[in-house]
């Protein structure tokens, strides 16, 4: 599986990189906060909402802690989708982006 540290995703966060990004995490974890420009797509629906993405891009994979983003990251690779997991997930992002 391909991965991505906390601290590189951050960083290209920081410098304003344009990103891909797909948040995982349910609706109610979603409302506490998401990253700026990610698409929200709960895990249990990206089977059905995999036509809204394009095999051309690369996505980066966020949860909340990286767990299911990294069976995301799996299931979109064996799909033929370009995509990366985000470690440590928003409980990590999150901190080091107020800093």
């Amino acid at each position: 599986m391909k991965n991505i540290s906390t601290e590189e995703f951050v960083e290209k966060v920081k410098c304003g990189e344009a990103l891909n990004i797909i948040d995982v995490r349910e609706p109610f974890e979603v409302e506490q906060g998401m990253l700026k420009g990610a698409l929200h797509i709960p895990m249990n629906d990206i089977p059905e909402r995999m036509d809204e993405l394009d095999k051309e891009k690369a996505y980066y994979i966020v949860c909340a802690h990286a767990v299911r983003s990294a069976n995301v990251t799996q299931y979109l690779l064996g799909n033929g989708y370009k995509a990366m997991n985000v470690e440590g997930g928003m409980a990590v992002i999150a901190p080091m982006l107020s800093e």
